[in-house]
C-alpha cells in the first residue's frame, strides 16, 4: 500500500496525499501542507468551528487514524500529520485535549491520512434512532433491594458487624445463603453507622432456582428505594443504551452515541482487518467500546437525576464481533472459515473486571451468541420476537451492516448473516451520511415529471410546503440517510428512471433535466444548492449489492425449511423502525408477503436486552432457545451465488410479488434505453 510521508518542514506543495475522513467515509487528495480543517470543509466532511481556525473554539477535534487501513489502501502513522504545534499545547493547557486528540485547524497533511470526527466535533450531530419500545414485561430482576434493621454490637455478643446484616435479611426477609461482594466489607461498618444500624442492601441472585447464589453488591444508610439497570445495544454503527428502574420496569432515560470504533473501520470485516495489520488493535478498539458505555451510562444517570452508583445491572448485546472486542477477546478467527467464536455462551461478571466506570459490583449479563456471525444481538431479538412461540411462520430481519436473519416458528428455527455492508446507512453512497438534522429521509418522486418532493430530518414540512426553506434553515440540506436512500431507489424505479435491472435511463434527460450525464453514466439531481444531492448509477449498484445480499440469505432459509411463503415479517433495528415497508419490498429487501403482516419490530435488539435486564427467567428461556437455533452459513451455500445474482434485479428476477402488486403499480418491463451521454442537458432547479 502507497503511503508517502513528508518531512514537516521540507514538502513540495505539489506533492498529494489521499486522506479519508471517518465516518463519513469521504476521501480526496490534497497538497502537503494543507491544514486537516481546510481538507474536510473542501469534502463536505461534517465538522465544527466557529473561530475561524484560531484554536479558541476548539470544536474542531479529530482523531488520527494510525496503523494498516486495508479498505482505503493506506498505512499511515503519526508522521502522516504535523508535529504537536504549540498553539495545541497552549489550548491543552488551557482547555484540555483528550488523550490522541488533536486540532483540525492546526494540523497539516503530511502524507496519507485516516482521520476521524468524532461526534464532539460534528455540526449536525448522528440522531440515534433506537428507542426503547412500548413493552408489558414480566418483572422479576436478579437484583432487588432489602431494607432491614441490624442489632447493634454487644460486649455479651461478639458476632461480627457482617454477621449480623446476614441474620437481619434471614430473619426478615428470609434469605440465607448470602455472601458480600469483597470490596463492600471496607464500606460495611460506616455506613451502618451512618444509618444508625438501618441499611438497604442490594442482593443479587443468579436465578437459576431456590439455592441460587446471593451476594449483597451494594449498601445505603437508611432507606434506599432507588435501583437502576442498563439496557445496551452495542451495534458496529451506534450504541444505544436504556435505562430502567428495576422494580418498575419504567425507562427512564435513554442515550446513544456512535461507536467510537468507526474509526477503526465501517463495517466489521474492516475492524477485523485492522487487527490483522496491526497487532494490538484489538486493545484499542476494546478500550474505546468500553469508554463509550462508560460514557453512555453517566449520560443515562445525569439525565435520569440518579446517582450512578444506583445502578446495579447491565445487559449487553451485539453481533459476534462487538461481543468479543467488548469482552477483550481477539476477533481474527471470526474472520475467516470456520468463523470460530471464542464463546458463545452467556457471560456475567462485575463491572469493574470489564472495566467499566460504573458501581464496581455492578454485574453485567452479555446475552449468548448464535454462530460465528450470528451474534447476541439476534438473540436479543429472538428473545424480543418471540418466534420459538408463534405458531405461523415468521421472519426477523436487523438490517445494519450485517443483516441477521431468523426464520421459523416454534416447531424451528434457522438463522444466517448477510453481509450488506454500510449502504443501508447512508455509507459507500456518493450524498449519503448518517442520520443527522438536515439528512433526507422521505422522498416522492411525480410519475409524469419526474420531479422529486422530499423531507429532511428536524422538519416535518415537505420541500414543496410553504415555510420548509425557515424549518431547514438552521440545517441546511446536508445529505442523505439510509431510509432516504431506500426511498429514493424505489420512487427511481417506481417512476420508470431506473429499471429492473438498476440501469438509469438516460434518454429521459430529454424529459427532465435531473437526469444528468457521469463521465459515462448518469445520475438523478434531487437537490440542487450549496451542495448538489444526486443519485449515481454507482449508487444505485451500492444498493443493488447490499439488498442482494440480504434477499439471497433469506432464500437459502427458505429452501432450509421447504417454504415458499412467509406469514409475517418483522423488520428490526433503526432502519426497520423508519422506512416504508411496501418501499422495502419494492426493492426487493424481503420476499412478497402480506404487507398488512409487515412490520417494524422497532429496536428489538434493545427490548430483548431490557427483557434479559428485568426478568430473570428470561435469561435461561433465551440460553435454552438459541442452542436450538440452527445456524446456516452463506459463505459455504453453492445457492447462494445464484439466489444473489436473481436479487439484484429490482424487485427479483425470477420471484413473483402478488401482494406488492395488489397494493402498487410495479414498473412493466422495458426495453434497455440506449445510453449515450450526448443527451440535452437543461438547467436544473432546486
Amino acid at each position: 500500500m502507497a503511503n508517502k510521508i513528508a518531512n514537516s518542514e521540507n514538502f513540495d506543495s505539489n506533492d498529494k496525499a489521499l486522506v479519508v475522513f471517518t465516518p463519513s467515509g469521504k476521501r480526496g487528495r490534497f497538497n502537503l501542507g494543507t491544514p486537516v480543517l481546510d481538507a474536510a470543509r473542501s469534502l463536505g466532511v461534517d465538522i465544527d468551528s466557529v473561530c475561524g481556525g484560531r484554536a479558541i473554539c476548539g470544536r474542531c477535534q479529530i482523531v488520527p487514524g494510525s496503523g494498516e487501513f486495508a479498505k482505503h489502501g493506506i498505512s499511515t502513522n503519526k508522521n502522516a500529520l504535523s508535529e504537536f504545534s504549540e498553539v495545541e499545547k497552549r489550548y491543552e493547557t488551557k482547555r484540555g485535549l483528550k488523550d490522541g486528540y488533536r486540532l483540525s485547524c492546526q494540523t497539516k497533511i503530511l502524507g496519507d491520512a485516516v482521520i476521524d470526527v468524532p461526534e464532539s466535533s460534528q455540526v449536525h450531530k448522528q440522531v440515534v434512532r433506537k428507542r426503547a419500545e412500548a413493552r408489558d414485561i414480566d418483572i422479576n430482576p436478579l437484583s432487588k433491594l432489602y431494607y432491614i434493621e441490624v442489632d447493634e454490637p454487644d460486649m455479651h455478643d461478639p458476632s461480627s458487624d457482617l454477621e449480623r446484616v446476614f441474620l437481619a435479611l434471614e430473619q426478615q426477609w428470609d434469605l440465607s445463603g448470602v455472601e458480600i461482594d469483597f470490596p463492600l466489607l471496607a464500606q460495611l461498618q460506616k455506613t451502618l453507622r451512618d444509618g444508625k444500624w438501618k441499611i438497604t442492601v442490594a442482593v443479587h441472585s443468579d436465578g437459576k432456582n431456590n439455592d441460587a447464589n446471593k451476594e449483597i453488591i451494594a449498601l445505603w444508610p437508611g432507606f434506599h428505594d432507588a435501583a437502576y439497570g442498563l439496557a445496551i445495544d452495542v451495534g458496529s454503527t451506534t450504541i444505544a443504551a436504556h435505562l430502567c428502574n428495576l422494580a418498575t420496569g419504567e425507562v427512564v432515560a435513554s442515550n446513544g452515541l456512535m461507536n467510537p470504533q468507526i474509526r477503526f473501520g465501517e463495517d466489521l470485516m474492516s475492524r477485523v482487518s485492522y487487527v490483522m495489520m496491526n497487532p494490538g488493535g484489538d486493545i484499542e478498539m476494546t478500550a474505546e467500546v468500553r469508554s463509550a458505555i462508560s460514557e453512555l451510562g453517566r449520560q443515562t444517570s445525569d439525565e435520569a437525576g440518579i446517582c450512578i452508583d444506583d445502578i446495579l445491572e447491565v445487559t449487553l448485546v451485539g453481533n459476534p464481533v462487538m461481543h468479543h472486542l467488548l469482552l477483550g477477546i481477539d476477533p481474527i478467527e471470526l474472520g475467516g472459515a470456520p468463523f470460530a467464536l471464542t464463546t458463545g455462551l452467556p457471560v456475567k461478571i462485575p463491572a469493574i473486571k470489564l472495566g467499566l466506570d460504573l458501581n464496581p459490583s455492578t454485574q453485567v449479563y452479555v446475552l449468548p451468541c448464535i454462530a460465528g456471525h450470528v451474534g447476541a444481538d439476534t438473540a436479543a431479538v429472538i428473545l424480543s420476537e418471540e418466534p420459538y412461540k408463534s405458531d405461523d411462520m415468521m421472519l426477523l430481519v436487523d438490517v445494519g451492516t450485517n443483516a441477521e436473519i431468523v426464520l421459523g416458528n416454534k416447531d424451528r428455527l434457522v438463522a444466517c448473516s448477510s453481509p450488506t455492508g454500510p449502504a443501508f446507512e447512508g455509507a459507500q453512497i456518493s450524498c449519503g451520511q448518517r442520520a443527522a438534522p438536515g439528512a433526507i429521509e422521505r422522498i416522492r418522486i411525480d410519475r409524469e415529471t419526474l420531479e422529486p418532493v422530499f423531507r429532511v430530518i428536524g422538519s416535518e414540512l415537505w420541500s414543496n410546503e410553504d415555510g420548509f426553506d425557515e424549518a431547514i434553515a438552521s440545517t441546511g440540506i446536508t445529505g442523505i440517510c439510509g431510509s432516504g436512500i431506500i426511498e429514493i431507489i424505489a420512487e427511481m424505479f417506481l417512476s420508470g428512471i431506473i429499471d429492473i435491472d438498476g440501469l438509469i435511463d438516460g434518454s429521459l434527460a430529454l424529459k427532465t433535466d435531473r437526469i444528468i450525464t457521469n463521465d459515462r453514466t448518469f445520475s438523478y439531481v434531487i437537490h440542487q444548492g450549496e451542495q448538489t444531492l444526486a443519485i449515481t448509477q454507482n449508487d444505485v449498484r451500492a444498493i443493488q449489492l447490499a439488498k442482494a445480499a440480504l434477499y439471497a440469505g433469506i432464500k437459502l432459509l427458505m429452501e432450509k425449511l421447504e417454504i415458499t411463503q412467509i406469514d409475517t415479517i418483522r423488520l428490526a433495528g433503526a432502519f426497520g423502525s423508519h422506512i416504508d415497508v411496501k418501499y422495502a419490498m419494492a426493492l426487493g429487501l424481503i420476499p412478497d408477503c402480506n404487507l398488512a403482516h409487515v412490520h417494524s419490530a422497532g429496536n428489538a435488539a434493545g427490548t430483548g436486552a431490557r427483557i434479559a435486564l428485568l426478568n430473570k427467567h428470561a435469561r435461561e428461556t433465551i440460553e435454552t432457545v438459541v442452542r436450538k437455533v440452527e445456524k446456516i452459513e452463506t459463505a459455504v451455500e453453492p445457492k447462494f451465488q445464484e439466489h444473489f445474482v436473481n436479487a439484484m434485479a429490482f424487485p427479483h428476477k425470477v420471484d413473483e410479488f402478488p401482494n406488492l402488486s395488489a397494493e402498487i403499480v410495479l414498473p412493466a418491463p422495458k426495453p434497455a434505453a440506449p445510453q449515450s451521454s450526448t443527451g440535452r442537458r437543461r438547467r436544473r432547479r432546486k
